[in-house]
């Protein structure tokens, strides 16, 4: 067993990686020794006096340290005792005896417009809300999603009816970690894992706007808008992995404002989508070459 050692943003946490997996579907948080008890090889790295938190997850050990050292004096020994420990035949975690049984999954990566997005595709439904989430704090209602934050590199995650949408920051390529969030997806679910928790997602007001009773109360024109972006465009933003939710319509200004979610948002075709595709079918189908499409997304 060889450990690979990769810095992550926060220079106090270090992480120490296997080739392959070494959690089924768990995440493990030790701030010290007695938290540790079905850990026996963090029990032991907690002898270390720089050792502050312990952190095991798909298949990576991540440690953070107290200030007395830097990572450069100690990382080597560090990951020198932890492949001694496996490759010696002790244990990591003990495993739940009562995890879910797995169901077979398939869970495949597409690209999207969105060079910050993927688009993770599984063969089951996920959900009956489509739910975007900007930060772990919005991800209540998602424990996949509040699993998937824990990935430094994941800023926003979009989840509709079959496929995750996962936006990631710039300081990492896909190439780097798109294998570890497809097995970690496949994972989470295979063993029975929450996705969402529909009892729990908010109405906040973009959901409410899109309800039946909110539709029945629109003008005819803010009827004719919804109707047109559910028959012709969610399916080909779906496709690439995000969606658009209708805001308003200002009969004064001629303006139509909508939300971009999943990859759609930020993506850098998206204003070029709203103009040239969304805008010109709106003037086209409703006949009045004056309408603007505007996106409200921050």
């Amino acid at each position: 067993m060889k450990i690979t050692i990769k810095e992550t943003q926060n220079p106090t946490i270090l992480k120490f990686e296997f080739q392959d997996f070494i959690t089924q579907n768990q995440n493990f948080e030790y701030k010290n020794i007695d938290e540790a008890k079905n850990s026996p090889l963090a029990q032991q790295l907690f002898y270390l006096p720089f050792v502050k938190t312990v952190y095991i997850s798909g298949n990576f050990i991540a440690i953070e340290r107290f200030s007395i050292v830097e990572w450069s004096d100690v990382q080597e020994a560090v990951a020198d005792q932890i492949e001694s420990f496996v490759n010696n035949g002790g244990i990591i975690v003990l495993q739940d005896e009562n995890v879910n049984k797995k169901q077979p999954i398939t869970v495949y990566g597409e690209t999207t417009p969105n060079p910050a997005s993927l688009k993770f595709v599984v063969n089951k439904a996920l959900t009956k809300i489509a739910v975007e989430f900007k930060n772990s704090d919005q991800a209540k209602s998602s424990p996949l999603a509040q699993e998937l934050f824990k990935f430094h590199f994941v800023k926003e995650i979009f989840i509709a009816e079959n496929y995750i949408s996962v936006t990631k920051y710039d300081s990492i390529s896909w190439d780097e970690v798109t294998l570890e969030l497809r097995t970690f997806i496949k994972q989470f679910i295979e063993n029975g894992g929450t996705v969402t928790d529909e009892s729990l997602i908010e109405n906040d007001a973009k959901q409410k706007k899109q309800e039946i009773k909110h539709f029945d109360n629109l003008d005819t024109t803010s009827q004719q808008i919804i109707n047109i972006l559910e028959e012709y465009v969610k399916p080909a933003v779906a496709a690439d992995g995000g969606n658009i939710l209708f805001d308003s319509y200002n009969e004064t200004e001629k303006r139509v404002k909508v939300v971009l979610q999943g990859a759609c948002n930020g993506c850098p075709s998206s204003t070029f989508t709203l103009k040239s595709g969304i805008e010109n079918m709106l003037k086209d189908m409703l006949n009045d070459k004056d309408i603007i499409v505007e996106a409200i997304n921050g």
